[in-house]
């Protein structure tokens, strides 16, 4: 069964200046969606906006479409009054749009009837719109706009905490005809989740994004897959500062695709753990993966641990059980291993770390269990020191390297990872027979390029990341992870984003 906007839970944002731009994007719009919202105040003149309305009143769309003309007071591009606002609004509904967008601000200046009235046949979604902060006080605002006489309801608010992002998709409980939007990068995994409590929509761009966190209608579409979460999902994150480069989204994801798992795998910005912690249970989150910088700290929130992750003091994965009891593991050290193993005897060999964090510490634990010879190299000494004394390693001053060979050179950090690129040495500095890359995006980093001009046998950190994900899905869901699929998804769409780089330099 479809809510009050039919069958299709996702809605396409049109947002062209022109009326070209408009008919474009809606016509891509529908070849994913049959909800769809046009944006009315986007379109840089009235004989834009009327060229656009004429096209559409002949186009006559067997699709839901949501006309929204949204002033400068409500965060739109509007700068009319609400007279000509409800009139352009009118005008969308002749066109063929058959439900309208009032914000508040407009919709508290004019009688419930009067409105409907003006708007008839549409139906009414009444909005509220913060891009300041989520508001206190949400239900009040709910029932200020239900009062309004609409036949759905919307709240978009910029969240600075993932408490925030709970507080707005909590109110779609229990009720159908509620919207809830949590906006900004801290709001992009409630506005997949959001789906999953019980909002009507979620919103996607067709190109032009008109809102902070605003996905793209592909990515919510095909990668979060969002048109089927429901409240049965299971919902897997990973977590981060940042996380928008991550690719385990899509390596997840395509894994629960390939198994027909009813689970969604989406990105937490996290800046505060506990935070975080705090909204497993209404988000329904069943795992995580963690990434930087909170591979060590997550330890001190963890109710168990395996002894492995324990002895290495980093965890990378978490399984959340009964009662809300977190796991941890680390499989990072996997990638490390399997990646290395193929290519050279570990035993006996001299092996350079780049680094002191949770990704070396889980580097130099597995390699010296391995019986390989580990040497520490990290801007920060004590940690150095520390990670070394720990794992039975040496620490190796910068200095040292010009004069000193390894087996292989693994590059720990974030140094060289787009966009931001760059390299943690230099060509003087790698003497090895081999240097891996724990960056992964680019597949070749600079790091990797400096060592293949040198001769020197390259490992891309596509290998680790791919390894230590299958080791991850298996931990969650007790199920062989399909590899292949997994690899397919990951090389593909990291060779379309070399190609589109290479294409805009």
């Amino acid at each position: 069964m479809g809510g009050p906007f039919g069958k299709e839970r996702i809605c396409a944002v049109v947002a062209g200046t022109t009326a070209h731009e408009m008919r474009a994007d809606l016509l891509r719009g529908l070849k994913t969606t049959r909800t769809l919202e046009v944006r009315l105040d986007y379109l840089r003149n009235v004989r834009e906006r009327e060229a656009f309305l004429r096209w559409l009143s002949h186009k006559r769309l067997k699709a839901t479409v949501i006309a929204t003309c949204r002033t400068r007071q409500g965060g739109g591009l509007f700068w009319g009054n609400r007279k000509t606002q409800l009139k352009i609004l009118a005008q969308a509904v002749r066109a063929g749009c058959n439900w309208c967008d009032v914000e508040i601000e407009t919709a508290a200046h004019i009688a419930p009837a009067d409105l409907r009235r003006a708007l008839h046949p549409a139906r009414l979604l009444i909005s509220y719109h913060n891009f300041r902060r989520t508001p206190s006080g949400l239900p009040e605002i709910v029932r200020r706009l239900e009062r309004a006489g609409g036949d759905a309801v919307k709240i978009a608010a910029v969240c600075n905490s993932i408490r925030d992002s709970v507080k707005i998709t909590g109110i779609t409980h229990a009720r159908g005809n509620r919207v809830a939007v949590p906006m900004d990068e801290v709001g992009l995994a409630g506005r997949i989740l959001a789906l999953r409590a019980g909002s009507a929509l979620a919103y996607a761009a067709v190109e032009q994004t008109t809102a902070p966190g605003q996905l793209s209608l592909q990515a919510m579409k095909h990668l979060y897959r969002a048109g089927y979460i429901s409240r049965r999902s299971r919902v897997y994150a990973v977590i981060g500062n940042p996380v928008g480069h991550s690719l385990s989204p899509l390596l997840h994801n395509t894994a629960f695709r390939a198994r027909q798992v009813d689970a969604v795998f989406v990105p937490f910005l996290v800046r505060d753990l506990r935070d975080f912690l705090q909204a497993l249970e209404p988000f329904g989150v069943a795992g995580f993966a963690v990434t930087i910088p909170h591979k060590e700290a997550i330890l001190r929130l963890l109710h168990d641990c395996d002894p492995l992750a324990a002895r290495m003091g980093a965890v990378n994965t978490v399984v959340v059980r009964g009662g809300g009891r977190l796991y941890g593991y680390n499989t990072d050290y996997v990638g490390v291993l399997r990646s290395l193993e193929r290519r050279m005897r570990l035993a006996g060999s001299r092996v350079l770390l780049l680094g002191a964090g949770g990704a070396a510490r889980a580097a130099a634990f597995a390699l010296g269990q391995a019986g390989a010879v580990v040497g520490i190299c990290s801007r920060r000494p004590q940690r150095a020191r520390s990670l070394a004394q720990a794992a039975g390693g040496q620490v190796v001053e910068r200095s040292e390297l010009r004069r000193e060979f390894f087996d292989a050179v693994v590059n720990c950090t974030p140094v060289g990872m787009y966009p931001r690129g760059g390299s943690p040495l230099g060509s003087a500095e790698l003497h090895c027979r081999m240097v891996m890359d724990m960056v992964y995006r680019p597949r070749e980093t600079k790091l990797l390029q400096i060592a293949r001009s040198r001769g020197i046998e390259t490992i891309s950190g596509v290998e680790m990341f791919l390894a230590q994900g299958v080791a991850q899905y298996e931990i969650w869901t007790g199920e062989r992870a399909p590899e292949a699929a997994m690899r397919r998804a990951v090389l593909s769409a990291l060779a379309a984003e070399e190609k589109s780089h290479g294409r805009s330099s």
